[in-house]
């Protein structure tokens, strides 16, 4: 019994917040008195969901049928899904797993430009070599599973709409369902059966990098939408449900990942468990009631648990209390965060109720072995491993992925007209056309009549990439030319045609210059592209420490140039100084590859009349500071610079002055060191090594990698520095790196220095260049040989660089992903230690840049 009721109690400990209201129980009346009271609250918070799928008793029979003849090895391949990257078709035919992925920025062979007909070659050869059963006896069709967020997104030439937060700004649900239909259609183009959408998850904290996949921080937007999204892939209950024309839709990141501490992605979220429901859940409710067939577990924790690892909420919650029969999927190797487990083992999520790994990389296969282990060894019950087989096999059952054809001869397979179709983008315009929110229009500047003079301006006008953002072909978003979204069409091109076609000329310059003085300038700038953790800020001002964009307001204005400014950006943001530079402000989003919806707003038609007028409201409130960074509906003491549900229309009274505020609110008096590399990397920061393309994540005393050495040093104490020998057979270097960029610019600001200890350990005769680098292509070197003294061998120096070294050679602080590396193509030998941001030392630096 002893046992037990500490199980119980762990819990139970979850679920009313409290370990010590549990510390007397100490026989078994007094543990059923608390389970009682456990199982009390759980269904007064937990609804039990009407959920519109039911289950089919002939399903139900055949699922008996096949847990009856399949073996335990072919039961846990159906648990395993790895990546296109790490399998090969030989490996399907082999194994038989149950689903295999897409990545972000994952093709068939490894071709960012695969046409369609490539997508459905592999689908097509994945297909056949799973139910192939000469190898492992099974012929269990597989799925493909693809992260099409906001279209088909991975896919060259496909229509990519506005993200999520742009259509919480819509708020559709009619629209929103056309565009998950539509979606659905152009995936099974490509022979893929699965789309890892909607994401439902409630922003709390706007600085956290995945705003943009939320739709509002109003759990109704979310509830009502997360039905629609589920009714246009899936098709509905009562309609024509996973029928050829429909996919598998999933509802994620189940649960609270919107809402973790200081918008950390991947964080912690504390809040209690009736707000988990009231504000997390509700696109849960939606969707799932709904009839979504798939779960995806959340990488975040709940109260310090890994909700991979959470059976009160994945079990007792999701699948026993709102009753969900599908099954939960987990996130990009979630299971391995969990206390105990790795990539390569955890029962725990099994046993907590995860029923398929997402498991990329080569860890498949150990991940495979080991959970087979494991239910021999009775670290897994075989009941729970029947349960995960079965939910997986009643999705396939319910999705006819037994009874369809095979990938290349499905419905809509090949059909590559379908592929960013014309009727398509058009939908994707709309959805442009309504998501845009105006937040100032001075003197009615806006709409503009198209037969004037227009000066289309900024780094954004002429750039599908930054106006599709994160998830769009790659994962970050990044490395995209205009040429990789054809049949697209930019901010700029859809102004150039309306306003040719009236009559008036265009000057398209990034940097605003002209030789015709223009009528009206249009500016086009905000965020680059990124996704998950790379997005995560500190604060919410735009541009800190680099204002160029303001720069450019400001020079127009001076000018007397009427100035419209289109802002693209993934979240709301502390825009004060760009608001009071410009005379009218539309918040754009980030509206996808159909640019043209936004000319079809701004401008007049050629008789003078209205288009279109704006739509749009804030489905997020917008801060009144950089540091107001988690202001939303009802809160108490709400008061931001523009509520939820503002958005003017033409003819509405300006509400913006040209006074706001330009103090960021932003307070670096109290900042201290920032610890790099002190006895050892300090998180988030960790140690690489790179010899040509080839990369390794440091996790030994020596290692010997292509042309670079390896090995800890002492110091002043046992293995408090490293040392890198470089053999220049080819470019290498060692690079201290962390997942998600860092916000480092309070350190610029702070006037500080990156400070480390050097050693050569023989004459530097070749260049070493000491690096930082940033998000994007972004970063600068500066020639080690400027900053130690050359003659000095085997003894440690002292050295300090000003950050606005870097800083003016384009570093970009608030998104830092490597602060310290060293690269090189000729012979080195350097050892390093004590790395540091230092602030208030810029005036003592071994190199100064003032």
């Amino acid at each position: 019994m002893k046992t037990t009721f500490k199980l119980n109690a762990l819990a139970i400990a979850t679920l009313v917040g409290s370990v010590t209201a549990l510390s007397g129980c100490t026989n078994e009346s007094n543990v059923e008195k608390v389970n009682v009271e456990a199982q009390s609250k759980l269904e007064k918070i937990w609804p039990k969901l009407s959920i519109a799928v039911k289950k089919d008793p002939v399903i139900e029979a055949q699922i008996v049928t096949f847990l009856e003849n399949m073996t335990l090895e072919q039961k846990v391949a159906q648990m395993i899904q790895p990546e296109i990257r790490d399998i090969t078709v030989e490996d399907m035919r082999k194994y038989g797993f149950g689903s295999y992925l897409n990545g972000g920025g994952a093709f068939p062979n490894g071709d960012k430009h695969a046409t369609p007909k490539d997508w459905i070659a592999l689908a097509e050869k994945m297909y056949q070599a799973s139910i192939d059963d000469s190898v492992d006896g099974s012929k269990i069709p597989t799925m493909w599973g693809t992260d099409a967020v906001h279209g088909h997104n991975n896919v060259i030439g496909a229509t990519l709409f506005p993200h999520n937060i742009g259509l919480g700004a819509a708020n559709n649900p009619d629209l929103i369902e056309q565009i998950a239909s539509i979606t659905a259609v152009e995936v099974m183009a490509t022979g893929i059966d699965w789309v890892f959408a909607p994401t439902v998850a409630v922003v709390r904290d706007d600085r956290w990098g995945r705003t943009y996949e939320g739709y509002s921080e109003d759990p109704k937007i979310v509830h009502d939408y997360s039905a629609a999204i589920v009714n246009g892939l899936q098709g509905k209950a009562d309609g024509d449900f996973l029928s050829d024309k429909r996919v598998i839709s999933t509802v994620k990141h189940f649960i609270g990942d919107g809402g973790t501490v200081d918008g950390d992605d991947q964080g912690n979220n504390i809040d209690s468990e009736q707000s988990l429901f009231d504000i997390h859940a509700q696109g849960y409710v939606g969707g799932l009631s709904a009839g979504s067939q798939s779960v995806m577990a959340s990488f975040n924790s709940w109260n310090g648990v890994k909700n991979h690892g959470n059976k009160y909420l994945l079990t007792d919650v999701l699948k026993t209390r709102m009753g969900f029969d599908g099954f939960v999927v987990g996130d990009w190797n979630g299971h391995g965060q969990i206390k105990g487990c790795t990539n390569e083992s955890c029962p725990e999520a099994v046993n907590a109720g995860l029923d398929i790994f997402m498991v990329p990389t080569g860890a498949w296969k150990p991940l495979y072995e080991n959970t087979i282990a494991q239910v021999n060894a009775g670290k897994i019950s075989m009941s729970r491993i029947d349960d995960a087989v079965a939910r997986i096999l009643r999705v396939k059952l319910r999705a006819g992925l037994f009874d369809k054809p095979s990938p290349a001869k499905r419905l809509y397979s090949g059909k590559t007209e379908l592929i960013g179709a014309q009727a398509h983008r058009e939908v994707a315009r709309q959805a442009v056309r309504e998501s845009l929110v105006l937040l100032k229009n001075k003197n009615n500047l806006l709409p503009i009549a198209a037969n004037q003079r227009v000066l289309v301006a900024g780094d954004g006008a002429d750039n599908i990439g930054k106006q599709s953002g994160g998830w769009s072909i790659t994962w970050q978003g990044t490395n995209n030319k205009n040429a990789d979204f054809p049949g697209a069409t930019s901010i700029y091109k859809g102004l150039e045609e309306q306003i040719s076609t009236a009559g008036g000329s265009v000057t398209l310059s990034a940097d605003g210059t002209f030789e015709q003085r223009p009528d009206v300038a249009i500016v086009v700038f905000g965020e680059e592209p990124y996704a998950e953790g790379h997005g995560d800020k500190d604060n919410l001002e735009f541009e800190r420490g680099n204002k160029k964009s303001l720069a450019l307001l400001s020079s127009l204005k001076e000018q007397g140039i009427p100035v419209v400014s289109v802002f693209i950006s993934g979240r709301p943001m502390w825009v004060n100084s760009e608001l009071n530079a410009s005379d009218a402000f539309v918040a754009a989003w980030l509206p996808g590859t159909e640019g043209a919806g936004i000319a079809d707003v701004l401008l007049k038609a050629a008789d003078g009349t209205i288009q279109n007028n704006f739509k749009g409201k804030l489905s997020f409130s917008w801060p009144k500071s950089a540091v107001q960074t988690a202001v939303n509906k009802g809160d108490e003491n709400y008061d931001p610079l523009l509520p939820y549900g503002f958005g003017l229309t033409y003819g509405d009274k300006n509400v913006l002055a040209d006074d706001l505020d330009e103090d960021s609110k932003l307070d670096n008096s109290g900042l201290t060191s920032m610890d790099i590399l002190v006895g050892a990397p300090v998180a988030p920061w960790r140690l690489l090594l790179k010899s040509g393309d080839e990369l390794l994540d440091v996790s030994s005393s020596t290692h010997e990698f292509g042309a670079i050495k390896y090995r800890t040093e002492d110091k002043i104490v046992q293995e408090d520095a490293r040392q890198f020998s470089f053999s220049g057979a080819e470019k290498s270097s060692a690079e201290i790196v962390t997942s998600f960029a860092e916000d480092t610019i309070a350190y610029v600001e702070a006037n500080s220095v990156i400070s480390f200890d050097l050693k050569l350990n023989e004459a530097l005769t070749s260049d070493v260049a000491l690096a930082m680098t940033c998000s994007g292509e972004c970063g600068a070197s500066i020639d080690l040989a400027n900053v130690v003294d050359k003659t000095i061998e085997n003894k440690w120096q002292s050295v300090s660089i000003d950050l606005g070294c870097f800083a003016d050679k384009g570093v970009n602080f608030a998104n830092l992903t490597s602060p310290f590396s060293l690269r090189s193509n000729g012979k080195a030998s350097i050892s390093v230690a004590n790395i540091q941001f230092l602030p208030n030392m810029a005036g003592e630096a071994t190199l100064s840049c003032k």
